[in-house]
C-alpha cells in the first residue's frame, strides 16, 4: 500500500473477464506469513529511566502502560494524501485514521507474527464464507455510535464502499478492490448519480437489516476477509458526506474526533469522542486525553524534536531521516531508544514499459544491469536502511524467492559491459536520457535518485531528476501515466508494502495490467505482461497454498526478467521513541508502531 490523489475518479484502464472459481483460497497461511521477516524493536533510551534494549520492540511492548491523559504529538514532513478513510492509500494513514474510523474487520493488536492476524472491530464476529467463498455475511455490533451520538448501521458500511470504489466521481485513493470483487455492480454509478437514492442499482452488497453486510463476489475469492481491514469499510453517514470535501471533518466512528476541521499542510488534532464505547473494541486502549500532528515539518527538525523530547511519534512510520540515522546508531546514550526492524516495504525503482526507448526490453535491461545496488543501499543508509533487494516480494511472503537475481554483478556495483551490450542490442550504443522521479521531502528517495543517477551516467544513460511533493506524488505525478509520458518519467522511486499478508496482497497493484489506472496508478511501469496477468487471474482459482506459492514465485522471476521494477532494498526503518511514550512496538500489518496503543507518561 502506499497513496493516491487527485480530484476525480480513478476507473481502471481496463478489464479482463474473470471466471468464477469452485476451488476457494486457504486463508491462514497466508496470514501467519506475512511479515515474519519485518524485524522489529522497540526501547526506550535517550537519558529516560525505561528499561529497554536496541531492537526490543520486535517482539515484546516496549514501557507497558495502561496510564491515561496527556497529549501525544505527532509530526510528518509531509501530509495526508486524505484523512478521509474512503481517500487515503499511505500506510501511516490507515494506521492513524483508526482513532477517528473503525473498520469491519482490524489486525491484531500485538508485537510479531500476530500482528498478521484478523480479528472483528466493528464487525461481531468474523466473516461467514459460503461453500465456494463467493458470498460473505458480517454482522456488525449492536449499540454502535457515531461522535453525534446516532446510530451505525450496515447502510452506512455499504455506502462508504460505494462512494469510495464506484461511479465517475467516486474517491480517487485508495485500491479499488471493491470495484473488482462485487458482482451485479458494473452498471452502478455511484452514490453521487442518484441524490434521491445514492445506493440504487449497487447489488454487490445486501443489507437485509441494519446489522447484516452480505458480500457477493464476482469469483471465487477466499482471501476477502483481508479486504475488510480497509479503511473503505468505515461507515459513513450518508447525510454528513461532502464528497471529497469530507476530508475537512470526518464523522467520527472511533475513540477520537476531530478538533475543528483538518488544516492541509498545517494540522490535524483530535480530542476523545464520548460516544464510543471501549467494552466494543478490542484493538484501541485510548489512553491520550488528545492527539495533535502537524503537517509539513522538515524531516531533519521532526528527528531533532524527537531526540528532544518536543515530539512523541514520526507520524510517516519511515523512520529517521539519514543525518540523524547514523547518530542514533551509534550513540550508546540513545541506541536503546531505537528500533531497526527490517519491514515488508520493498523501496524500488519503476521502468515505464511504455516511454521510448525504454518499451524495448534491452534497454530497460540496460538500467537493471548498469545499477549500483551497493550505492542504492547506501542512498538508504547502508545496512541499517536497507537489505539489497533482487526480487520483488519480501522474503516473509509466501512464495518470495531471494535467490532470483537476473542481474549479478560483482559487490553489487553493477555490470557495465552486460549494460553495454543491452544498450547495444536496443539501438542506443551510446546511451540516451530519461527523467527520474522523487518525493522531493523525502531524502531517502532523492538520495537514491542520485546514486542511479550517477550508477547510470557510467554508461551513458543521462537521467534528470524531477522532484515532486509526497501529498500528490503517487496520484498527480508518478500516479498518472499521463503526466508521466508527458515528463518523460521513464523512472520513479516508489516504495510499496502488502495491502495484505500474501503475494496477491502485495504485487497485484503494481504489477498485475489490470491494475492500470488513469489516476492514482500503482502499476506505473504500466506493466501489462499477458503472462503475469493470466497468473494473476489464475492465482485465485487454486486451493492448494504451495502450489499458489509457486505461481507467486513466478510472477516475481517474470517481472525481474521483464525489467519493469529496479528493487534497491528491503526498507530497514530507524525509529525512534522517546521515554516518555508508552506500549511501543513494531507492527507487522503497517509495518510501524501500533498507533492505537501509545501513550505518554507526560503531563
Amino acid at each position: 500500500m502506499t497513496t493516491h490523489h487527485l480530484t476525480h475518479a480513478a476507473p481502471s484502464r481496463r478489464r479482463r473477464g474473470r471466471g468464477r472459481v469452485s476451488a476457494p483460497l486457504a486463508l491462514g497461511a497466508a496470514a501467519v506469513l506475512l511479515l515474519a521477516a519485518c524485524g522489529g524493536a522497540g526501547g526506550g533510551g535517550g537519558g529516560g529511566d525505561v528499561d529497554a534494549e536496541f531492537n526490543e520492540g520486535e517482539n515484546s511492548v516496549v514501557n507497558p502502560s495502561d496510564q491515561a491523559g496527556g497529549t501525544l504529538r505527532y509530526a510528518i514532513s509531509s501530509d495526508f494524501d486524505s484523512p478521509d478513510p474512503g481517500n487515503t492509500y499511505y500506510a501511516f494513514s490507515w494506521n492513524f485514521s483508526r482513532y477517528y474510523a473503525r473498520t469491519l474487520l482490524t489486525y491484531v493488536g500485538a508485537p510479531g507474527e500476530e500482528g498478521t492476524e484478523l480479528q472483528p472491530d466493528l464487525a461481531e464476529a468474523m466473516p461467514e464464507a459460503n461453500e465456494d467463498f463467493t458470498e460473505w455475511t458480517v454482522r456488525i455490533k449492536p449499540g454502535l455510535k457515531y461522535e453525534d451520538g446516532s446510530q451505525i448501521t450496515a447502510q452506512d458500511v455499504k455506502y462508504a464502499i460505494a462512494r469510495s470504489n464506484f461511479g465517475a466521481q467516486a474517491l480517487p485513493n485508495g485500491p479499488k478492490y471493491f470495484q473488482d470483487l462485487l458482482a451485479d455492480s458494473e452498471d452502478y454509478e455511484g452514490p453521487y448519480a442518484n441524490e434521491s437514492d445514492p445506493l440504487a442499482g449497487f447489488g454487490g452488497i445486501g443489507t437485509p437489516d441494519d446489522r447484516t453486510l452480505v458480500f457477493r463476489l464476482n469469483r471465487s475469492f477466499s482471501e476477502f476477509p483481508y479486504v475488510l481491514i480497509q479503511p473503505q469499510t468505515a461507515p459513513v453517514p450518508p447525510e454528513a458526506d461532502r464528497g471529497e470535501r469530507y476530508q475537512s471533518r470526518v464523522v467520527s466512528s472511533g475513540p477520537y474526533k476531530f478538533d475543528g476541521e483538518y488544516r492541509p499542510g498545517v494540522s490535524l488534532n483530535l480530542v476523545r469522542n464520548d460516544q464510543w464505547d471501549a467494552s466494543t473494541d478490542p484493538s484501541r486502549k485510548a489512553l491520550p486525553d488528545r492527539i495533535e500532528v502537524e503537517l509539513g515539518v522538515d524531516q531533519n527538525e521532526i528527528d531533532q524534536r524527537l531526540v528532544n523530547g518536543e515530539l512523541d511519534v514520526d507520524l510517516g512510520g519511515t523512520g529517521v531521516g539519514p543525518a540523524m540515522k547514523g547518530t542514533l546508531i551509534t550513540d550508546e546514550n540513545e541506541r536503546n531508544s531505537v528500533d531497526n526492524p527490517q519491514s515488508s516495504t520493498l523501496r524500488y525503482v519503476n521502468i515505464n514499459t511504455v516511454l521510448e526507448p525504454l518499451d524495448d526490453l534491452a534497454c530497460r535491461q540496460a538500467i537493471m544491469y548498469a545499477a549500483n545496488r551497493d550505492a542504492l543501499q547506501r542512498a538508504w543508509g547502508g545496512d541499517t536502511g536497507g537489505d539489497i533487494a533482487t526480487q520483488i516480494m519480501p522474503s516473509a511472503l509466501p512464495g518470495a524467492d531471494p535467490s532470483i537475481n537476473p542481474y549479478p554483478s560483482e559487490g553489487n556495483e553493477g555490470d557495465l559491459d552486460m549494460a553495454r551490450q543491452k544498450l547495444e542490442e536496443c539501438g542506443e550504443p551510446d546511451g540516451f536520457s530519461t527523467s527520474i522521479g522523487a518525493r522531493a521531502d523525502r531524502p531517502a528517495d532523492v538520495s537514491t535518485a542520485e546514486a542511479l543517477q550517477q550508477s547510470l551516467k557510467r554508461v551513458g544513460i543521462e537521467v534528470r531528476i524531477r522532484q515532486y511533493p509526497s501529498d500528490t506524488y503517487t496520484n498527480t505525478q508518478a500516479g498518472s501515466p499521463s503526466f508521466v509520458h508527458e515528463n518523460d518519467l521513464g523512472l520513479t522511486v516508489y516504495g510499496w508494502a502488502p495491502d495484505w499478508p500474501s503475494g496477491y496482497g502485495f504485487m497485484s497493484k503494481i504489477l498485475d495490467g489490470d491494475a492500470i489506472r488513469d489516476a492514482g496508478n500503482a502499476n506505473i511501469s504500466e506493466l501489462d505482461d499477458e503472462r503475469i496477468n493470466a497468473w494473476f487471474d489464475e492465482v485465485v482459482t487454486v486451493e492448494d497454498p504451495d502450489e499458489r506459492a509457486s505461481i507467486y514465485t513466478q510472477i516475481d522471476q517474470r517481472a525481474m526478467e521483464q525489467a519493469a521494477i529496479l528493487p534497491a532494498v528491503f526498507e530497514r526503518t530507524v525509529l525512534y521513541r522517546p521515554p516518555n511514550l508508552t506500549n511501543a512496538y513494531y507492527h507487522v500489518g503497517y509495518s510501524m508502531y501500533d498507533y492505537m496503543v501509545l501513550g505518554t507518561t507526560r503531563d
